[in-house]
Parts: C-alpha cells; structure tokens; sequence
C-alpha cells in the first residue's frame, strides 16, 4: 500500500519527466535528421562530382585521340603534297635545264651560226641587187611606155585640133592665119592642116528596143489579129521632138496580162484540202493512241486512272485535228440555244432606264 500511495504521490511528477523527456527526444530527433540530410547531400554531391570529373576525363582522352588521328591525317595530307610539289619542282627544273641546253645547242649551230650566217647575208644582198637592178630596168621601161604614150596622146590631141581647124587652112586666093605673107617659112600647124583630114559631125545612134513577142500576152491575141513584120533598119535622123511613147510599150499596157484576184485564183475547196493536210501532220507526230499501261507486271492487277483532263465526259480540245467553230452536237450540254449578248448602246438604254425608274420610286 505504501508503494501504491508513493506511486500517486509521484505520478504528476512522472507525468512531467515523461513530457520533457519526449520533447527533448523531439528536438534532438529533429537536429538528427537535418544532419542526416546534410552528410548525405554533401556525400551525393561528392559522388556526382566525382563522376562528373571521370566523364570529363573519358571524354578528354577521346577527344585526344580523336584530334591526334585528325591530325596525323592533314599531316600526311600535307606531307604529301609537299612532296609532290618538290617532286614537281624537281621535275620542271630538270626539264628547264633540258630545254635550256637544247636550245643554246639549236641557236648555236642554226640561228647564230657566224658561217652560214655570212653566206645567208650575202645571198641575201645578192638577191637584193638584181631585184634592184631589175626594177630599176622596169621603172625605165614603164617611164618610156609612159612618155611615149604621152607624146602619142598629145599627137592625137594636134591632129585632132588640125581636123577641127581645117577650115583655117590656106588657099590659093586667101592665105591663111598660119600661112603669113611676112614670115620666110609657114607656120608648122599650116603644114599639120595640109596633112590633115576635115572632121564630120557623126549622127546620133538610135537605140533599139527589145521587141516584145505579142504572143506571150493574152490568148486573145493571136498573131491573126496582130500580125508580124519584119525589123527594119534604124532611120537614121533624130527623134521627134514631143511626149510620145514607143509603140511596143503602148501595146504592152494595152494588152498587159490579166491578174486574177485572191478568189478566183485559191480553189474553192482550198480551206478543206489545208485542214485536211494538218490532220494528217498531227496525226503523223502521235506516237501512240492507246491508253497508257504500266510496264512492269507488279501493277498488272490494278485499274489505270486517267487524269482529270483525260476522264472529262467531253474529251480534251485537240487542237490542231479540228477548228474552233466545228459543230459538235454530241458534245452539247443542253438542248437549248445560247443567248445573244446584247450590244453595248442596248445594254446602256436598258439599264439607263432601269436607274432611271428606281431614281423616281426613291
């Protein structure tokens, strides 16, 4: 009983611990758990840091590699080229040094070659001394031609002048102006005159012209009704003075060919033998009318289908293979006749007066 009466004396007191010793637990729970969380999060971060840094390492030396064989590669690539370029060089100046030695051997012996050189000089001179001299021989004969043919001219010119002059000549009554009484010895134009022959004035000639054959015009005119002569001579006198026309020039405009017009000369049918002709060149350039099928046997089983211009109900418009203004009734949509579109004056009065009316009713 005393236990018992001990027990409840102390049970407020016990109450009390109990309460103060879980919040103190609470609280210490709560530093814990906090602290828990605080190691594992910077053991995580470590963790994740330190993978970080491995994979930043793998991917280093990958890159490493990557770049070292990259670079290896150009390096071989401009290696190369290098030695391809020196070889090149080698090359070209083994080639230059070739032609060099080629060339001062050719222009030595051929070109610069002092001997043959001299002879080549002076056949050369040698050459140019007879061209010299031949032309020089050519020059005076064209200079004697040209004086010879001078003094012939102007002898012609004196004999002439004489022919013209030739009624100055002296008489046995009246001495000439040639032949003074007061000089010992005639004039040489007086003896010039004596030699000479008095000049006649030459007729004019007459053209002739083409005479046309009357019988290339009409067929009406036939050589009954113009009948042919023969060519006579020239008349031997000037023409008359006056507007008159050669007589073969008036015949040909009066008898001028006729000149049928654009009807009478096309045939009638000439619109449909040219329709016809197109007809058959585009059917000439068709390659193939029949439907399109596909080659291979993998589409054998399906349907062709046509395009829409192709599956229309009329059909496409061939131009070409028929006009525009063909009648076709069976491609007609309708039975019915197409309106008349009404002329601009009509459309204007129609629909003037028509303003007109709803101008009075507002």
């Amino acid at each position: 009983m005393a236990t018992l009466a001990r027990l409840q004396a102390r049970s407020k007191s016990i109450a009390q611990q109990y309460y103060y010793r879980n919040s103190v637990v609470d609280i210490f729970r709560k530093k814990e758990n906090d602290a828990a969380i605080k190691i594992q999060s910077w053991f995580r971060g470590c963790q994740v840091r330190a993978y970080i840094r491995y994979l930043h390492r793998v991917a280093t030396v990958i890159q490493k590699r990557w770049r070292g064989y990259l670079g290896r590669q150009q390096y071989q690539v401009i290696v190369k080229l290098a030695y391809y370029t020196m070889k090149m060089n080698l090359y070209n100046a083994m080639a230059v040094r070739i032609q060099r030695r080629w060339r001062g051997y050719k222009i030595r012996k051929y070109c610069f070659n002092y001997y043959y050189l001299k002879e080549y000089l002076k056949a050369v001179s040698e050459t140019n001394d007879a061209i010299r001299e031949a032309l020089e021989e050519f020059a005076e004969m064209k200079e004697r031609e040209e004086k010879k043919a001078d003094l012939e001219r102007e002898e012609k010119e004196r004999d002439y002048q004489a022919r013209k002059m030739h009624y100055l000549l002296s008489t046995k009554q009246i001495p000439g102006i040639y032949n003074s009484p007061f000089r010992k010895d005639p004039d040489p134009w007086e003896l010039r005159l004596q030699k000479a022959k008095p000049l006649t004035h030459r007729l004019p000639e007459v053209k002739r012209k083409r005479s046309i054959c009357l019988s290339d015009w009409l067929a009406c005119t036939s050589a009954r009704s113009f009948p042919r002569s023969g060519i006579l001579p020239p008349i031997d006198r000037k023409r008359c003075q006056g507007p008159f026309r050669d007589i073969s020039e008036v015949l040909e405009q009066r008898y001028k060919p006729l000149e049928p017009t654009l009807r009478v000369a096309e045939p009638i049918d000439g619109l449909t033998e040219a329709r016809a002709q197109l007809q058959k060149q585009e059917w000439a350039r068709n390659v193939n009318d029949n439907m399109f099928l596909p080659f291979s046997s993998y589409h054998k089983n399906k349907k062709y289908v046509p395009t829409m211009h192709l599956s229309s109900k009329y059909g496409p418009d061939a131009y070409g293979t028929q006009h525009f203004r063909d009648e076709n009734p069976k491609r007609w949509i309708c039975n019915k006749d197409f309106q008349t579109v009404l002329p601009s004056f009509d459309l204007f009065s129609k629909y003037g007066k028509m303003y007109s009316k709803a101008g009075q009713i507002v």
